[in-house]
């Protein structure tokens, strides 16, 4: 089997050791060298074409944005960005997404064996998943414990919200429409709301990300769009023209009373290892909205989202999966289509036509009094 060849790119001595130690302790992955800064990765490259780079933001001679937008126009390439858990890096990760980074990895803590195993675990699987992702290339640049880590357990959406047997939906006459994405899914989300108009349905999303990452992102898509997009609080209110994007770290459920719907924001368990999790939302969404809701499940490693895009449809909703052509990763609409969750797979273009043109919408649409 060949292996993901992988370069890491990071100006700590610290970082590249401690990546290199988990990614050469992984099957199907292989450290080909280090860099301190860009400029000598740049003939690492040359001499060891790898799969997949690492790359940290503040380094000396060249910075990682610039590095980053120069290489995707001479010799795009599937890149991670190792960020720091802080506003500005929050800001900074978003601007590398949007120059064609494919996903992004928050620096580790070195301290705790519970957040070493996390992060091996997810290192891993966000290398994996760059080593199949598409990257599009651009036209212009922009301005050692060498044991085995335990990876965190893998919950269903039940440890947040039971399933309902024999689920019976009080039906509304308000239409809500649930996105969830992951990696890729920043830029989708983007392309999606840059073309929307502000007369729509109530939008309820979860794009993994850390906190901090989601608040800097809903402020990115609110500045692109016409509907008003903001990352939730709890008790936020669903309304026509808004749309709330789950926090990081927190879960987001979608509930209703006799004004209509709203949200609630809780803690809880990982859900497929995501907090916030699409599985969680979709369920909630199809509980409480049945088949006046519809469910988009985008771009994205693994299968967060399908098995809930599953209950949205046996609850009579619209569903829709993006189709591989259009993803970065194909891997959560992939498996939604496996076990019969979308009613259609369509490109993002085709996405955003459906969504304008309303075609699922058969109900008046809740609005603010």
């Amino acid at each position: 089997m060949k292996k993901t060849r992988v370069l890491i790119i990071d100006d700590s001595a610290v970082v590249r050791k401690y990546l290199s130690e988990i990614l050469s302790n992984a099957r199907g992955i292989e450290v080909v060298a280090t860099a301190l800064d860009p400029i000598i990765a740049i003939d690492k490259i040359k001499k060891f074409n790898p799969d997949v780079l690492t790359l940290d933001v503040e380094m000396p001679r060249m910075d990682g944005l610039t590095f980053l937008s120069k290489l995707m126009v001479a010799r795009p390439m599937p890149v991670i960005m190792v960020s720091s858990f802080t506003d500005a890096g929050a800001r900074v990760t978003l601007r590398a997404l949007e120059l064609g980074a494919v996903d992004f990895i928050l620096k580790p803590e070195l301290g705790s064996d519970e957040a070493r195993g996390a992060f091996s675990g997810e290192l891993v699987d966000k290398i994996i998943a760059a080593s199949q992702s598409k990257v599009r290339p651009r036209n212009q640049p922009a301005p050692r414990d060498t044991a085995p880590m335990d990876i965190l357990a893998r919950h269903s959406a039940d440890v947040i919200l039971p399933p309902k047997r024999a689920m019976k939906v009080k039906h509304r006459s308000e239409t809500v429409i649930a996105i969830g994405a992951s990696t890729g899914g920043t830029e989708a989300i983007a392309g999606i709301f840059k073309s929307l108009p502000d007369d729509l349905p109530g939008i309820v999303i979860v794009q993994h990300m850390p906190e901090k990452f989601t608040k800097a992102f809903a402020d990115r898509i609110n500045g692109m769009s016409q509907p008003y997009v903001k990352e939730a609080e709890n008790g936020d209110r669903v309304y026509r023209g808004i749309a709330l994007i789950a926090p990081g770290n927190r879960h987001m459920l979608l509930k209703s009373d006799a004004n209509g719907y709203y949200v609630e924001v809780l803690d809880g368990l990982p859900v497929n290892r995501h907090k916030p999790s699409v599985d969680v939302l979709f369920r909630s969404v199809a509980q409480c909205a049945g088949h006046s809701a519809a469910g988009i499940l985008l771009t994205g490693m693994g299968s967060d989202g399908a098995s809930g895009l599953l209950e949205l449809r046996e609850a009579g909703a619209m569903t829709i999966a993006q189709d591989e052509a259009s993803c970065v990763v194909f891997g959560m609409p992939r498996e939604a289509i496996r076990i019969g969750a979308a009613c259609r797979v369509l490109g993002l273009n085709d996405i955003i036509k459906f969504i304008e043109d309303n075609k699922y919408q058969h109900l008046p649409i809740n609005t603010p009094v």
